[in-house]
């Protein structure tokens, strides 16, 4: 018989020191069957698409809610999602349900719940019918996770990979734990261990340490204890400001429970005794200057410059200007920088390119920047914004699928800065965002990047060098100067540990 499973999704990552609110309107929605439109697309969903065709599965799509990363989602956009779930488990209860899968981020916030995600879990085991039927998942490898998270899920599986270009896998291979599950008949156990530590996101990539040794141990125990279905390192998400902020650690088991334990507290040991590894601090444009015009003399293009404080996968509004300003005052030429800046781009929308025009752009999105820049600019083109990605793997699939929109587009030069005005704020992920405006990327000498890590399977290829760098903004690397309150303490690198 074909096993029925719910699928259902609600994915954000929450930024709860931005201002203001992400409300319900910023969520892509996809109710019942547009959920199969993810089919092939390279998202998560896709994955478990895939492996519930393999399997035969009678899917029964309910929901799926993501936003970009931006400000503490408002309540609404959770009590949507609960509807729709409820009604589903009410409507299928009678044909029965075998098991639920679910595409989640496990660093969600709304106003009211700082772990939506363990909500979310512990309504649906409120749910009569649901008290005993299976749940397994995907999520985010900087998802915040709680006990409730994992004892309350019979199999998830984190993304792998910083940046992420194993999201779809990743996916797939919680699916095939679901499908053990519905064809065995097995209970795995849910174990979650967590240090008293906290890492910026320019700390958690994969190439790098901590994370590379952490996520080899993980594979290590997989192989050498086969009942341990899945071992999960989160590196955590240091702009939600909740009691389980931080990196974590979570396994599923089917044999013994003492030993899959003992190998999370291996873990979480290792981890807070190279807690330093994680802690990045970054050097200032002036520090690195010397380094970029040497790059520039010898011919060493591109030079990128990563911006974590204005990192728009981390929530950033995407409108800083330091760089801009940096080039500007510097002279560069050859250079390109990408600004979200709607208003901006309505004001040229009346302009034909090869006008010039005075226009306001930026600084307007957070308090912690350096506020908007007015500048003589030449009008070069205008778009829709839409393009797809060159890469199916890249970190924006995981995010997105394939297909993207950056709202309508402008594309304007200052001197030797050229400059990419969006409406919608965009991760810069794939070189495609550019290319798809005109703008080559590998022929330029300086391209401004506000990112932390995810950028890099784009632009390493391309890169003659990088240089990360500190500016004001909403995600800096310094965790000591965001005002937590909910964190649990003594926590590092916020507090001193003995």
């Amino acid at each position: 018989m074909s096993h029925r499973v719910l699928l259902a999704g609600i994915f954000h990552e929450t930024h709860n020191f931005l201002e203001g609110l992400t409300p319900l309107g910023d969520f892509t929605t996809r109710r019942g069957d547009e959920l199969f439109t993810a089919r092939g697309d390279g998202s998560p969903l896709a994955g478990v698409l895939q492996v519930a065709d393999e399997a035969g599965w009678t899917v029964i799509p309910v929901i799926d809610m993501r936003a970009t990363p931006s400000a503490t989602a408002s309540d609404e956009s959770v009590e949507v999602f609960w509807t729709a779930f409820r009604a589903a488990v009410e409507r299928e209860a009678a044909a029965g349900i075998d098991g639920v899968y679910l595409v989640l981020h496990g660093a969600m916030v709304s106003k009211s719940f700082e772990d939506v995600e363990g909500e979310v879990l512990k309504r649906i085991r409120t749910l009569p019918p649901m008290v005993n039927v299976p749940i397994c998942g995907v999520m985010d490898l900087h998802g915040n996770i709680s006990p409730q998270n994992v004892e309350s899920m019979q199999g998830m599986v984190a993304y792998r990979h910083n940046p992420h270009t194993d999201a779809c896998q990743a996916a797939i291979d919680a699916a095939r734990i679901l499908d053990r599950i519905l064809k065995s008949g097995e209970r795995p156990v849910g174990l979650w261990e967590q240090p008293p530590v906290m890492w910026p996101p320019t700390g958690t990539g994969t190439a790098d340490d901590p994370m590379r040794t952490l996520e080899a141990m993980a594979r290590d125990i997989e192989r050498q204890h086969p009942d341990i279905l899945a071992v999960n390192v989160f590196g955590g998400f240091s702009f939600s400001d909740t009691k389980f902020t931080g990196p974590s650690f979570c396994a599923y088991t089917v044999g013994d429970v003492a030993v899959a334990r003992k190998k999370l507290q291996e873990l979480s040991a290792w981890c807070l005794a190279h807690k330093e590894l994680g802690n990045r601090v970054d050097p200032s444009l002036d520090d690195v200057w010397p380094q970029v015009e040497a790059n520039l003399k010898r011919g060493e293009t591109p030079v990128v410059l990563v911006e974590p404080s204005d990192n728009i996968g981390g929530g950033a509004p995407g409108d800083g200007t330091s760089i801009l300003r940096y080039l500007i005052r510097k002279g560069a030429t050859n250079a390109a920088v990408v600004i979200d800046d709607g208003a901006a781009v309505a004001t040229l929308s009346k302009h034909k390119p090869g006008e010039r025009v005075r226009v306001t752009m930026g600084g307007r999105g957070s308090r912690m920047g350096e506020g908007p820049v007015e500048l003589d600019v030449e009008l070069v083109s205008t778009s829709n914004g839409r393009f797809q990605l060159e890469d199916r793997n890249s970190h924006l699939a995981s995010m997105c699928g394939v297909n993207i929109d950056m709202g309508p587009c402008a594309v304007v030069r200052h001197e030797g800065v050229t400059i990419l005005l969006t409406t919608r704020k965009t991760p810069p992920f794939d070189l495609g965002q550019l290319r798809s405006q005109g703008i080559i990327p590998e022929k330029l000498a300086i391209i401004g990047v506000k990112a932390a890590v995810a950028h890099r399977r784009a632009y390493e290829p391309i890169q003659k060098a990088s240089y990360t760098v500190s500016t004001p903004g909403p995600c800096a690397s310094d965790a000591r100067i965001f005002p937590f309150q909910k964190v649990r303490r003594p926590i590092f690198p916020l507090d001193a540990l003995q």
